[in-house]
């Protein structure tokens, strides 16, 4: 049987840690961002660590473990 594939959409978006947890940007930076507050922009830029339900789905799919 050959072996499962990681996901490539999850690969670029999410990085494990070395704890198995997920790391991921936020959304809402790419444009539009002029009208938003330095303060706002500044929240998004900093990562995210997730350690939910989803997030070990989504650790199954980036394959690092």
């Amino acid at each position: 049987m050959p072996k499962q594939k990681s996901h490539k959409g999850s690969r670029k978006r999410f990085r494990v840690t070395a704890n198995g947890k997920l790391k991921r940007s936020h959304a809402g930076k790419k444009h539009l961002n002029s009208h938003k507050t330095t303060k706002r922009k500044r929240q998004l830029r900093a990562k995210s660590i997730e350690t939910g339900v989803l997030a070990a789905k989504y650790v199954a799919h980036v394959g690092n473990i």
